[in-house]
């Protein structure tokens, strides 16, 4: 089923852009209504979006209708569109001494040869401006036209750097509020339809390196890195990094040797510790390795650190964390891409539970993969690759002793001995039979 926007606004246009979503502009010809009469500002929005699409959806014998409609108020004044430049200078120069609200009015038609279905939302924001010298509004107009936008102004670029701030739904202001727009989706029994299309419409080919195949991905390594800073700002919030310099310095010297002889050059690579007791590590998409202070304590050996860091390079470099975002088709990870759209402050819940995801560890399949290339970067970068079987040797051995917590690194890694036998096939050396027992040897004794 085709999609359609029933507007010509470029930032409404770009927002459904951002998801990669197909769609077609067929603007509305009804003239918006500017009075409300007996009408609320809620209603009115409402109205007006109603109308626009129900125009659209006349000529169409099918398909989905998405049409929206922005008024700015205060002080019970109605402010739309400007009619013109002088018009926009003074309605920029009012707005700016006082709050005003912003209310989208937003409608969406499912239509097919069966039947019609229509469903209403709106959304409302207050805005707080700095207020504006007649100098400071026309430099803004040298740089944005200011007609097609409700208030004169484009909180998405640079009318953002004369907003002091908002309460309530940024991307209302921007004029399509998309939280409220995916409620009509689950609605009307399109959200699934949609998610369908976003994902299939930013769907790229691209040969993997450490997986020696050409894979699909949905994102691409720019919103991989957008995503992995959304992430590492909750990571800055949520959690504690070590004081210890000494630490920091060698984490990020061996982790500097290991990037720079991945497979995986294009980007940045961030490494981070994080003071927790516990034995782990984990690396999150964009480049980002966070090792806990825990795992510091355990290794003996420059060689050891350098081939937990190479395994999780490993998983960066196979892009396994984009794999399993792509795996999670829901709404946290819709909010997590809408919260890592350019001019955002922050990701909110979407991205904590995206983190806690990658806590929990990866497949076993994508485990062995990155043990195999942690194995191949170590060596590469002149450490001792066989730090990989004493460390994950060690491993063992505390996982027998200590119980399983939440953040662990065993939570879903394979068995050791299964790991250790990836690593030996990869040194090309001999595989004993102990190397295909994958079970624990002893049972599990707690201290």
């Amino acid at each position: 089923m085709k999609i359609y926007l029933a507007s010509k606004s470029k930032a409404r246009k770009k927002l459904l852009e951002k998801f990669g979503l197909k769609f077609k502009i067929l603007p509305s010809k009804i003239k918006e209504q500017t009075s409300r009469g007996n009408l609320s500002y809620v209603q009115l929005v409402q109205t007006n979006a109603r109308n626009k699409a129900v125009d659209v959806a006349v000529s169409l014998t099918e398909g989905i209708i998405i049409a929206a409609d922005t008024i700015c108020v205060q002080d019970g004044k109605i402010f739309g569109k400007p009619k013109n430049i002088p018009d926009a200078r003074r309605m920029l120069k009012q707005l700016s001494r006082k709050p005003q609200w912003l209310y989208t009015g937003l409608a969406v038609i499912k239509k097919d040869k069966r039947k019609e279905r229509i469903a209403l939302d709106y959304e409302k924001t207050k805005v707080y401006m700095d207020r504006l010298s007649d100098r400071e509004i026309n430099n803004y107009f040298k740089q944005v036209s200011p007609l097609d936008k409700a208030g004169s102004f484009d909180i998405q670029g640079k009318g953002a750097f004369f907003i002091r701030r908002i309460d309530g739904c940024f991307y209302n202001v921007v004029g399509l509020p998309l939280r409220k727009l995916y409620r009509i989706f689950q609605k009307l029994g399109v959200f699934s339809l949609i998610c369908f299309v976003w994902v299939l419409a930013g769907c790229s080919t691209e040969y993997n390196l450490a997986t020696k195949q050409e894979e699909k991905y949905y994102y691409s390594t720019d919103q991989e890195v957008q995503i992995g800073q959304s992430i590492n700002r909750q990571v800055e919030k949520e959690l504690k990094f070590s004081s210890d310099p000494l630490q920091k310095k060698r984490v990020e010297d061996i982790g500097k040797k290991i990037a720079a002889v991945s497979d995986r050059k294009e980007i940045d690579y961030y490494f981070q510790v994080l003071d927790d007791d516990t034995v782990n590590a984990v690396s999150l998409p964009g480049g980002y390795v966070y090792v806990n202070s825990g795992l510091l304590d355990k290794v003996s050996s420059d060689d050891e650190l350098a081939c937990v860091l190479a395994h999780e390079v490993g998983h960066i470099v196979a892009r396994h964390s984009i794999k399993k975002l792509q795996a999670m088709q829901s709404y946290s990870i819709l909010r997590l891409l809408v919260a890592v759209a350019p001019g955002t402050g922050g990701v909110g819940p979407a991205a904590d539970a995206a983190f806690t995801q990658f806590l929990l560890g990866y497949s076993r399949e994508s485990e062995l993969l990155a043990d195999q290339l942690g194995t191949r970067y170590a060596k590469l970068a002149g450490y001792n690759p066989h730090g990989m079987i004493t460390f994950l040797t060690k491993l063992q051995d505390i996982n027998r002793r200590m119980p399983l917590q939440e953040r662990s690194y065993f939570k879903s890694h394979p068995y050791v001995p299964d790991r250790i036998r990836v690593v030996k096939q990869e040194l090309n050396e001999e595989i004993n039979f102990s190397d295909y027992i994958n079970i624990e040897q002893k049972p599990h004794e707690p201290r």
